[in-house]
């Protein structure tokens, strides 16, 4: 094995001597291994069941094709500029979603939110991947289970579209209140939700989505195992295997017969649709959402970055890339839905759905009626597998990350384990997801969990950055990292209209609040209040880490409350040698009074970075004079 370089006594910062941690320092926070780590794993944080279940159906209820104009204009205003944002201040600051509060302590609360919020999401979504994997398993048959009615869980309701297409048709079938097989199939044996009379008796566990859900949390946890060393390289599969199953289920789809009048339903524009507030708002929730902007994990995985990374780059590649993605992924879905239109003599609004009345009813349904059925629903149930997975990845290493970064001394050299613990949690959690009743919960927490608190979560974060810690040094310190300023257009959306278009949103989500429904149930009262707590909780953070902020300063209130608002002074990037400008020298037991010289000596000549931290030095002291004039 390797020998231990040894610490010559130069570099052991004389802040280390008065023991109180002794003269130990956190371990390693480790960085992406490879190139395309980082880049794969965003792809496959942002793509994913949302691109394939919600955009579709988006886009066709809202105008079809006229839906993209807001769809790439709201991707302009609050996609790409907050994107940006959020990778550039965990890239410049290497720390988690809890911890790049040092940028402005008093507002350190917007963390934990984003902590509680990330948490609820990967309870249910994880449950999601688990219905996913229950599917998988029943695709490997000759015969699909929910192809014929029959079986214990049918209905006298049930009706056969096999029996309408080999009977004659000299009489017409009354289609109207019958449900299909893969429709029973879902809700009365996957779900089993006949025994469970509402949100209020979840009934017994289903042992075998319990047991679903446990092998998903193992996948996960296996993956995560290393932080992103090993997340890292499962994204290489992950977040490029989609891509191939949604090229092969598009080609299958679209060489149905029908296949066209599914995909004109989903593409022509209705114009009329763009003068309502609703479908831009719709846009602008879609564009948010599939994003994933605000769950702190964008944040997270530019942390592991190296210093100057071409994010600029980056984001441009993700966004564009995951909007092309949910149009294709439209493609798919609408051709096979018109084809079996064509097959059950209905219009194609009648088959249309979106979200898990989409993936396991309309779909596997349409399936059925395939040659080869089984092997097609194997796909796409796989596809859908790995489109879940890496966005759960991001939502663990969030959580993980964010919490061994506040506390480095104790967690990092046991992250494995403690990734276990988490892992766990919310496995436990999530067991009253897998009870009969099940889904109503699971409804309720996708209707809450992250909806106006990311809202005020992630406004809160944009004014903070812009008005708080200034517009100004937030730009300088991307041109030290980037070698460049961001644009004008960057600047403009960032201070105005971003937050506005999402102040917009949060106003319209209170106003047009809806109570949550599941089919024809509704939710009590009880059950609506507990989801607008979740909501609520997580603002609530906010003030609550201002208190906690203010009451650690001394002085007047407005002293204390002007303290915690500013940088601490260890906030920078974290590796000495990346520290100019103001940065320099005001890391604890820092000893070069110029990094750049250090540098300089040690790879002799100037970088074009140098050049860059040069230039930002040259034009805070030019600042400075102005100031002082």
């Amino acid at each position: 094995s390797l020998a231990q370089p040894v610490t010559p006594d130069l570099l052991v910062s004389p802040s280390s001597q008065d023991g109180d941690l002794g003269s130990e320092c956190p371990e390693d926070r480790g960085n992406w291994t490879g190139r395309l780590d980082f880049l794969l794993s965003c792809i496959g944080y942002c793509v994913g069941l949302g691109n394939v279940w919600r955009f579709p159906y988006r886009a066709y209820t809202n105008g079809g094709g006229a839906f993209l104009v807001p769809y790439f204009i709201m991707l302009a205003i609050c996609g790409i500029p907050i994107f940006f944002m959020e990778l550039s201040l965990g890239q410049f600051s290497s720390l988690g979603p809890l911890a790049v509060w040092k940028i402005s302590p008093l507002f350190k609360g917007v963390g934990m939110g984003t902590i509680l919020i990330v948490s609820l999401v990967a309870i249910y979504y994880n449950m999601i991947i688990a219905y996913v994997l229950f599917y998988l398993f029943a695709s490997l048959t000759s015969d699909l289970p929910w192809q014929h009615c029959g079986n214990w869980w049918n209905t006298n309701l049930c009706l056969d579209h096999h029996v309408i297409k080999g009977g004659n048709s000299t009489f017409p079938v009354n289609i109207t209140n019958t449900v299909s097989p893969s429709e029973e199939y879902w809700s009365r044996y996957v779900l089993h939700i006949q025994g469970s009379s509402g949100i209020g008796d979840p009934g017994r566990i289903r042992w075998n989505l319990c047991l679903c859900l446990l092998l998903s949390w193992t996948i996960v946890y296996l993956c995560i195992l290393k932080g992103v060393k090993s997340s890292g390289k499962v994204v290489y599969f992950t977040a490029t295997f989609p891509y191939l199953i949604l090229v092969m289920l598009l080609i299958r789809g679209v060489t149905l017969e029908g296949a066209w009048k599914g995909i004109r339903f989903y593409l022509t524009p209705q114009f009329d649709h763009l003068l309502s507030s609703k479908v831009w708002i719709e846009a602008a929730l879609q564009i948010f959402y599939s994003l994933g902007v605000g769950f702190g994990g964008l944040l997270t995985f530019a942390s592991y970055n190296t210093f100057h990374q071409n994010i600029y780059r980056d984001t441009f590649i993700v966004t564009l890339g995951n909007a092309i993605t949910s149009i294709l992924a439209g493609f798919a879905i609408f051709s096979v839905l018109g084809y079996m239109s064509q097959e059950l003599g209905v219009p194609v609004n009648q088959v249309a759905k979106a979200g898990p009345g989409l993936a396991f009813v309309v779909y596997p349904q349409a399936m059925t009626m395939l040659p080869l059925s089984p092997f097609w629903s194997f796909l796409f149930f796989f596809m859908l597998l790995t489109l879940g997975l890496d966005s759960q990845f991001a939502f663990m290493e969030t959580i993980v990350t964010a919490v061994t970064d506040e506390f480095p001394y104790y967690l990092r050299p046991k992250k494995a384990s403690f990734s276990a613990v988490i892992c766990i949690a919310l496995f436990l959690m999530g067991l009253i997801l897998t009870t009969e009743g099940g889904m109503y919960w699971l409804v309720l927490l996708d209707d809450y969990s992250a909806g106006f608190g990311l809202m005020v979560v992630v406004i809160t974060t944009c004014l903070v950055v812009t008005r708080v810690y200034g517009m100004k040094r937030f730009c300088r310190d991307i041109h030290m990292m980037l070698g460049f300023k961001p644009g004008p257009y960057f600047r403009a959306c960032w201070m105005v209209l971003s937050p506005a278009t999402m102040m917009a949103l949060l106003v319209y989500n209170i106003v047009k609040y809806q109570p949550s429904e599941y089919g024809s149930y509704r939710f009590p009262t009880w059950a609506e209040v507990l989801g607008i707590l979740m909501g609520v909780l997580s603002c609530l953070m906010i003030p609550l880490g201002m208190v906690v902020a203010v009451l650690r300063e001394e002085g007047t209130l407005w002293e204390r409350v002007q303290q915690a608002s500013r940088p601490t002074l260890d906030w920078g990037p974290s590796l000495e040698e990346n520290r100019t400008g103001m940065y320099v020298a005001s890391l604890v037991g820092s000893q070069s009074p110029k990094p750049l010289m250090v540098h300089m000596r040690k790879y002799g000549g100037i970088t074009s970075y140098e050049n860059t931290a040069i230039e930002v030095d040259r034009e805070m002291e030019e600042e400075e004079e102005e100031e002082s004039m």
